[in-house]
């Protein structure tokens, strides 16, 4: 595969869709497109969904292995669009009671719902319902079946981040369900090691509409001057960018006027700037340099570097501050996990290993399940819950103390009364047959997107509403891709390619972890799973705007897009490598997030005070309020996204109604 393509002229002609191999089948190609399924059709009856979403060859309902458009899969979010716009429901009575409902499966709500089940007792009922198709929320897994194995990545949640600063609450709990963190970081260490032994290395692909060519530059550049001169060298820039760039990485800029300003007074400068402001006006770099670094903190942040403040950028080690002779922050000091509560707490002394699980945080999801439901998970340790298969059957059934109920958006929750003095809360549910049902609740835990309660809990006062609305979800894609071998990856000597400024800015090998009875790819003849990440940005406006117009971008866009873009931009990257995307792409699954990381607060957007320290007055903390017998857990709730955040927002949640059923208990 070595055509080179314009974006806007050949990219498009059918010839090259050829070349790309878009007339080929795929593994579930045409389901769940993002567009072609309607309302209609994603609320059939249960029987009939579970025939839909499963590609294997078996009658089980079992959404790991479905592929083609999933994360925010069609069916999942079309009736909260509708009571968003207006769209009211009456419930039909079930007759069903519950100590406790939580409204959202994801890490938060299946953390509520273990912590309400464990403390109350086995004889204590509870009900989780959720949305999508399957539990977890975004700690999805994909599972993909070829050639005689199974492979399977992340769908979403991707780690454990900075394990050390992990609160005694969520450490308890992981140790509570199985999820030993040292026998986790030894088995992620297989993959690294793996990977080393190969001397497989980074990479960046230099585009065509982005450089004026397409060049793949392998290997990292190094730390010295020469060492970064070398590695540019074969990269499609002019000389005074590439000499801006030596300059940048390996000296940093002259502190100039900034001199004479004090370290605070320099961090307050730069919490008030854009990486994008400091590069240009103070490193004085060429405009066309930008390219090079704006896809860096997208990942994290959802955002380029034009909405990436440069205390954020200094906190994380992005170049150009060396010659400022910032302090470090202090060990103990409220600064110390700058970073508004989102990415970078991990780089700030001893955070610990971040651990990767083969499917991501979808173990702890599956833990929790297995916890709760042991029937639901066969097995009894983590290692076996990697190759063990959940059966989705046992989820809900009558006469089980939990429930996890899947494909049911709740519309409504509210009191019977005053919500101080109510002894009852009314929950309403639409299932995936389009009808309304109602439960009763002693208790709610609201584990869903903040954004979304405000309509959910009409009773709640303006002022929590305004709160709970304030901040606005960051959207990602995480694109999975099966490949039938990698041997161009191991002909080019690489794990990963970075592509700046292309739709997806990354893509890597897959994770080759051995846990269990799990067997990862161990020879490039070996088919292998490639994980992609896109995040769809606006450049130039608030950082708010940027995201609510990438939500907009994800839920717009159909599979073919996806699938176009994700051929043309390996079959590119790789081509000198012996790469053909129409012969070897086999399979590839679009984890879209529209609402994706929790929103997080940065100086440049917010009061300065609610990014860099934990004032009672930010919105999450004015939300999260207990309101009566509903509480609020999810990770919008600490303004980060997380996972240990979501379980410890899940146990102050619980803890909260503990202490009104104890104040109801004893008068």
């Amino acid at each position: 595969f070595t055509r080179t393509t314009d974006i806007e002229g050949t990219m498009m002609s059918k010839a090259y869709d050829r070349d790309l191999g878009m007339g080929k089948e795929i593994t579930r190609r045409d389901f769940l497109n993002g567009v072609a399924l309607t309302v209609a059709g994603s609320m059939l009856p249960p029987s009939s969904l579970h025939g839909l979403v499963n590609p294997w060859p078996q009658e089980s309902y079992y959404p790991p292995a479905a592929t083609g458009m999933r994360g925010s899969h069609a069916g999942s979010f079309e009736v909260a669009h509708g009571f968003r716009d207006g769209q009211a429901w009456t419930g039909e009575d079930s007759g069903e009671d519950y100590d406790m409902v939580v409204v959202g499966g994801g890490l938060s709500g299946l953390s509520a719902g273990f912590f309400f089940h464990d403390s109350a007792g086995p004889d204590s009922r509870v009900l989780i319902l959720d949305n999508h198709d399957d539990f977890g929320g975004h700690a999805k897994r994909n599972e993909f079946s070829y050639a005689g194995r199974m492979l399977m990545l992340n769908g979403g949640t991707s780690n454990l981040e900075a394990i050390n600063h992990y609160s005694t609450v969520a450490r308890t709990l992981l140790d509570a369900v199985g999820l030993d963190l040292e026998r986790a970081e030894a088995a992620d260490a297989t993959s690294r090691s793996f990977y080393r032994s190969l001397g497989l290395t980074g990479s960046t692909f230099f585009s065509k509409e982005t450089f004026g060519q397409n060049q793949l530059v392998t290997r990292s550049p190094g730390a010295s001057r020469a060492e970064w001169a070398a590695w540019l060298s074969q990269a499609p820039l002019a000389e005074n960018v590439k000499h801006d760039i030596v300059s940048l990485e390996t000296v940093g800029t002259s502190a100039g006027d900034w001199s004479n300003l004090s370290d605070a007074a320099m961090k307050a400068r730069l919490a008030a700037m854009s990486y994008e402001t400091f590069l240009l006006e103070h490193a004085k770099v060429q405009p066309e340099a930008l390219s090079f670094y704006d896809d860096r903190p997208k990942g994290l942040f959802c955002v380029g570097i034009d909405a990436l403040p440069a205390l954020f950028a200094w906190a994380m080690g992005y170049p150009g501050f060396q010659q400022l002779n910032l302090r470090p922050f202090s060990r103990v000091g409220p600064l110390t996990h700058i970073g508004g509560g989102q990415h970078g707490r991990e780089q700030q002394f001893n955070g610990g290993p971040t651990v990767e699980l083969p499917d991501g945080n979808a173990t702890l999801a599956r833990l929790l399940v297995r916890a709760m439901i042991p029937e639901a998970l066969p097995g009894s340790s983590m290692e076996d819950s990697i190759m063990a298969q959940a059966d989705y059957s046992r989820l809900d059934r009558d006469g089980s103390a939990v429930r996890i109920r899947l494909n049911s958006t709740v519309v409504r929750v509210e009191h019977q009364g005053n919500p101080e003095n109510a002894t009852e809360v009314h929950v309403t549910y639409v299932g995936p047959d389009g009808k309304a049902r109602l439960v009763r609740a002693k208790h709610v835990v609201m584990a869903c997107h903040n954004d979304m309660i405000p309509y959910i809990c009409p009773e709640m006062s303006p002022e929590q509403k305004a709160a709970l609305g304030y901040g606005e979800r960051m959207p990602i894609v995480y694109t999975n891709v099966l490949i039938q071998n990698w041997t161009a990856f191991a002909n080019l000597g690489i794990r990963r390619v970075t592509c700046p400024g292309m739709y997806h800015t990354s893509f890597n090998l897959g994770r080759a972890i051995e846990m269990g009875a799990y067997k990862p790819p161990r020879s490039p003849e070996d088919p292998m799973v490639l994980h992609m990440t896109r995040t769809p940005c606006a450049p130039g406006l608030s950082r708010k705007e940027q995201h609510r117009r990438g939500r907009r971008d994800l839920q717009q866009t159909s599979f073919e897009t996806f699938e176009r873009q994700v051929r043309d931009q390996v079959g590119r990257a790789l081509s000198t490598g012996g790469f053909d995307p129409a012969r070897d792409i086999k399979a590839i699954t679009v984890n879209r997030w529209p609402h994706g990381y929790s929103y997080s607060y940065d100086p440049l957007s917010d009061p300065v005070e609610w990014s860099l320290f934990e004032s009672d007055d930010r919105p999450c903390v004015i939300g999260r309020q207990r309101f009566g017998r509903i509480s609020i857990a999810n990770s919008d709730a600490a303004a980060t996204p997380h996972t240990d955040a979501a379980i410890d927002e899940g146990y102050r949640a619980v803890g909260e109604q503990f202490v009104v059923r104890s104040r109801e208990k004893h008068g």
